[in-house]
């Protein structure tokens, strides 16, 4: 099991995108290569811990399903937007 970001010498190192939001005392990771992990952190540094820890996880577990594993989405361009709704009356 990792414990931590794949340091960026390693000829397997994946690099994934992760979204920190807010939520209450904490900061939820949002992973959009793997929408079912589900992991937060008390800061920064624990929240890019926790996701690397279940990426790696989720990796690890469809390696050994022979599961298709996503292809690193790191260099994606991202924009991230915010759109107001008006409710129907």
């Amino acid at each position: 099991m990792m414990s931590g970001p794949p340091k960026s010498g390693s000829m397997s190192a994946r690099a994934y995108r992760v979204i920190l939001e807010p939520d209450g005392d904490t900061l939820r990771c949002i992973i959009p290569a793997f929408p079912g992990i589900f992991t937060f952190g008390t800061d920064r540094e624990d929240a890019l811990r926790m996701a690397a820890d279940a990426i790696a996880l989720e990796i690890e577990h469809a390696t050994e399903c022979g599961l298709p594993v996503p292809e690193p989405d790191a260099d994606t361009p991202m924009l991230i937007e915010r759109v107001a709704v008006e409710p129907a009356a």
